[in-house]
């Protein structure tokens, strides 16, 4: 496909969409489950937490209306982009104050820019999606997403083994094998049917990629349980970019650099380069 020109999906831009979410608990047991939060009491009134709304307010599209590739149809909120490969590239997120399990929620999402663009490996398309979390009569989230569209492209070949390098002191460091029913829970809970994500042979024979794909979001959640683990201060902020692919070849190496208020984090894969970057900002002191 030829980059369109730009004024084509500009009319897009401004396009909102409201979704209700009753926040049921069971939702976030499932999370608890997925994470191996035993100590995390799961019930209504209780809070929801940081990052945890990507459980909520999910696409219910019909069967028919999904695509080869599991994702719904595009055209009714999203722009109906024709590049075929889709990615959750990026996020940033405010967290205002703390959803409630089992209190209604409201999420008003609105497309707030549509860019063409060529790059090395074709054409792309970035759509940023902002989203307002309300509860109470009140905001609690503020948060963008980057979603990138491209051209399908050649075969991705696996990433070569690497040695681990070695980390300064004081840095966290966590281990995670993110195993096919790993995955396969996340796009559950998610309602991701995004099959680079759990069929092996499409992603492989149709996507080009050399295994199951590790969602972005996934891995942005596992570092931001690196920091729970660390430091029980709330999250008043969280960002991630995506910047290669994880499979599940290998380990993914979690890793944190404490600073004050702010932690550097980032993913590694089995070729020991980073795949994804994260800054997560802390409130309050220590405890």
């Amino acid at each position: 496909m030829s980059i369109q020109a730009q004024e084509d999906y500009q009319d897009w831009v401004g396009r909102t969409q409201t979704v209700d979410d009753e926040m049921a608990p069971a939702a976030a047991r499932g999370a608890a489950a997925l994470f191996g939060r035993s100590d995390l009491e799961v019930a209504t009134g209780r809070v929801l937490p940081a990052l945890w709304h990507w459980f909520y307010f999910l696409p219910m599209a019909d069967q028919a209306r999904l695509s080869e590739d599991g994702h719904p149809e595009r055209g009714d909120f999203m722009p109906p982009v024709p590049l075929p490969r889709r990615m959750f590239a990026g996020a940033r997120a405010r967290f205002v104050r703390p959803l409630v399990l089992g209190r209604p929620a409201r999420r008003v999402s609105e497309i707030r820019s549509v860019a063409m663009k060529r790059g090395r490996s074709g054409d792309l398309a970035f759509v940023t999606v902002g989203h307002t979390i309300h509860q109470d009569g009140a905001v609690c989230v503020e948060e963008e997403r980057d979603i990138v569209y491209r051209e399908a492209g050649g075969a991705v070949p696996a990433p070569e083994r690497a040695e681990p390098h070695a980390v300064d002191a004081g840095v966290w460091e966590e281990w995670v094998e993110p195993d096919p029913p790993m995955l396969f829970r996340f796009s559950a809970l998610t309602f991701n049917a995004h099959r680079i994500h759990y069929d092996r042979p499409y992603a492989m024979q149709v996507e080009g990629y050399p295994g199951l794909v590790v969602h972005g979001p996934l891995t942005a959640m596992l570092l931001a349980e690196l920091v729970r683990q660390h430091d029980r201060r709330p999250l008043a902020a969280f960002s991630f970019r995506g910047r290669a692919p994880l499979f599940d070849l290998s380990p993914v190496r979690l890793l944190g650099r404490p600073g004050g208020a702010k932690v550097e984090l980032e993913a590694r894969g089995g070729d020991d380069r980073r795949a994804l970057t994260a800054i997560a900002e802390l409130e309050g002191s220590r405890s």
